[in-house]
């Protein structure tokens, strides 16, 4: 089943736009194994879809529009800077369409935050211009030209991530997991990440998949580590204070996610989460603060 009709809002191309969800993302794990001779980096990451995310909208019109809107929409370009008009753009004239579509953001997740969400706006829209305008392509191939974690967010389920995150293992059996996303408003550039971790050479080994999947089966806190930690808290005391704070508020495994600045910590079960995230929102009103879970599923398209 292509699952990208699942993740699908509202709307036929018939009648109205068609509106997707995009889920974020966050790594339970994210191990940085060494520098690669073309100076990108090997990964070794357990990347897992969550339940919030953005929302795009996609209508037929003659020509490729973008339109951005939501709480982190202002001021974001609506031409090729953007990546969802990048993405529109690759699979219009891979397909060989000579007609277009307007898209409409909705950006709800904070901008460079390590949640993936620019990522998973161009994946959702690579699966939607497929709906609107079927052709035989290759999108995984698509994807990892408009970035690394890409591909990713064409699969509906958990993956191993290795190489540059390119070489996608779906791990389909994780059991429920709930989580708190805190960000204290700061935004970290994740090529600023990779270069202070590079200054150090603090590389890690490859991520322990069996331990962190028995750790979440017993709810115990989970053997994971993420390499740009280090290097980002030592310029970001704020993010550090983050991670105190979900942890003073009872949560285990608090963790950066990705290169910052948002960061999370895992919860008993849903209500333990939404308690939580209401409490810390009050007690930081500046603060983006939600509770979460992971999504499950199957392959949203046939990856390789």
């Amino acid at each position: 089943m292509n699952r990208s009709k699942s993740l699908r809002v509202a709307g036929s191309k018939a009648n109205q736009p068609s509106t997707y969800f995009a889920p974020a993302k966050t790594n339970l794990g994210l191990s940085i194994l060494g520098v690669r001779p073309d100076g990108y980096h090997d990964l070794s990451s357990l990347m897992v879809p969550l339940s919030v995310g953005d929302e795009l909208s996609f209508a037929p019109a003659p020509t490729l529009t973008l339109s951005v809107g939501g709480p982190y929409g202002t001021g974001l370009p609506t031409d090729e800077r953007n990546l969802v008009y990048r993405a529109a753009r690759s699979y219009l004239d891979a397909a060989g369409v000579t007609e277009g579509v307007h898209i409409t953001l909705t950006k709800r997740l904070p901008l460079a935050s390590g949640l993936g969400g620019g990522s998973s706006d161009a994946a959702t829209t690579l699966l939607a211009l497929a709906d609107l305008y079927p052709a035989q392509l290759d999108l995984p191939a698509l994807a990892l030209q408009l970035g690394a974690d890409v591909p990713f967010f064409l699969l509906g389920s958990a993956a191993l991530a290795e190489g540059v995150g390119e070489r996608l293992g779906p791990v389909p059996d994780l059991p429920p997991v709930h989580l708190v996303l805190a960000n204290p408003g700061s935004e970290v550039s994740a090529g600023d990440a990779y270069r202070w971790l590079d200054e150090t050479g603090e590389f890690g080994p490859t991520l322990n998949l069996p331990g962190i999947i028995t750790a979440l089966q017993q709810g115990r806190e989970l053997p994971y580590f993420n390499s740009l930690q280090s290097g980002v808290l030592r310029r970001h005391p704020e993010i550090e204070a983050t991670l105190q704070a979900l942890a003073d508020a009872g949560l285990h495994s608090v963790l950066m996610s990705g290169s910052g600045a948002t960061c999370f910590g895992l919860a008993r079960d849903a209500a333990h989460a939404e308690a939580v995230a209401a409490e810390l929102q009050a007690a930081q009103p500046g603060w983006w603060v939600t509770s979460a879970q992971v999504l499950t599923g199957t392959s949203r398209v046939d990856h390789g």
